[in-house]
C-alpha cells in the first residue's frame, strides 16, 4: 500500500537543516542526491548578477546544477567567449545540465545551428526553448546531428503557441524521442491544467522541469518562495520519484531580481525538506 505523507512547512525546514551541507559547491548536496534528483539553478533567477557573482550565488546555495541563461554567456559572442564562460562554471564545480530558454522563432537554418553551436560548446545535454510550430522540424534535424535534447518551455496563457504541457506533446508526438518538454509549474498551473497530470502524461519527454510557486495558482503575479505559496511541491517531488525521473529539477526565482537570494534559499531549504521526507 502506497503512503501519502503530509508535512508542514516548520517539519519541511528542520529535515533541511538537520542533514549536512556538502562542500561549497563541489558536489550535490547530499538531500538532493539523496533522494535521487539533480535540484539546481536556472539562472534566469540571477539575471541581474554578473557572470562572476551569479557562480558565486550558485555556491552559496550549495548547488551543483545549473540551466545557463544568455545574461550569464551570451549566444551572439564567440567561440573563445563561449569556452571561457563554460571555463568559469567547470572552475567552479558546476555541472551544466542546460541553456535557456532560447527563442527558435526563426526558420533561418543558420540562425537555428548558431543556437546549437552555441549549446554544443557550452556542453548542454539540452536546450530549454520557445519555438514556433514552424521551426520544430529545422529543431529536429539539429537534435539529430548534434544529439541534444530539445525541452520546449510552456509559457502559459500568454504564449499561444505553447501554453501547456499538452501543446508541446501534441506537435513533438511522432518527432525523435529526444524532442521533448521543459515543464514550468508556474506556468502550467496558471492555465488552469493539473500539474501532475502533465507531468504523468509527458513521461520519457519530460527532459527538464522549471520549479516556482504561486500564492494564487491563476495570477503570475503572486510568486513567492517555494513552499509559501499554493502549488503541490511535495507531490510533484513524490510523483517525479516514483516515474524515475531522471532530469533536473530547476529552481526558476523571478521575483526580487535585485535580491533574490535569501527568497532562493527559503525555497531550497523548503524543497530539501520535502526531499527529506521522501529520502
Amino acid at each position: 500500500m502506497s503512503q501519502d505523507f503530509s508535512f508542514s512547512r516548520r517539519d519541511l525546514l528542520r529535515g533541511a537543516a538537520a542533514l549536512p551541507l556538502a562542500a561549497s559547491g563541489l558536489q550535490a548536496h547530499p538531500l538532493d542526491a539523496s533522494a535521487g534528483f539533480k535540484l539546481g539553478v536556472a539562472s534566469y533567477s540571477l539575471r541581474s548578477m554578473t557572470r562572476a557573482k551569479a557562480i558565486a550565488a550558485l555556491k552559496e546555495l550549495d548547488v551543483k546544477y545549473v540551466n545557463i541563461k544568455e545574461f550569464h554567456a551570451k549566444i551572439k559572442s564567440s567561440p573563445e567567449e563561449w569556452a571561457a564562460a563554460r571555463k568559469d562554471f567547470d572552475d567552479a564545480g558546476l555541472q551544466i545540465l542546460g541553456g535557456g530558454n532560447i527563442t527558435f522563432n526563426s526558420e533561418n537554418e543558420d540562425d537555428v545551428k548558431l543556437n546549437f553551436d552555441y549549446a554544443k560548446a557550452m556542453g548542454f545535454p539540452l536546450i530549454v526553448m520557445a519555438p514556433t510550430v514552424k521551426t520544430l522540424p529545422i529543431i529536429e534535424k539539429y537534435v539529430k546531428k548534434y544529439n541534444i535534447k530539445a525541452a520546449i518551455h510552456n509559457h502559459g496563457p500568454e504564449d499561444k503557441t505553447f501554453p501547456t504541457p499538452q501543446s508541446v506533446l501534441k506537435e513533438v508526438k511522432n518527432m525523435d524521442p529526444r524532442m521533448g518538454l521543459c515543464i514550468d509549474i508556474g506556468h502550467t498551473s496558471r492555465t488552469g491544467t493539473d500539474i501532475l497530470e502533465s507531468i504523468k502524461e509527458a513521461g520519457a519527454r519530460l527532459h527538464d522541469m522549471h520549479v516556482k510557486d504561486l500564492k494564487d495558482p491563476m495570477n503570475k503575479d503572486s510568486q513567492v518562495a517555494v513552499g509559501q505559496g499554493a502549488l503541490p511541491i511535495a507531490k510533484i517531488f513524490r510523483l517525479l520519484k516514483s516515474m524515475k525521473y531522471s532530469g533536473a529539477v530547476m529552481l526558476e526565482y523571478e521575483i526580487n531580481a535585485n535580491d533574490p537570494l535569501p527568497g532562493m534559499k527559503e525555497s531550497f531549504a523548503y524543497m530539501r525538506g520535502v526531499l527529506a521526507g521522501i529520502a
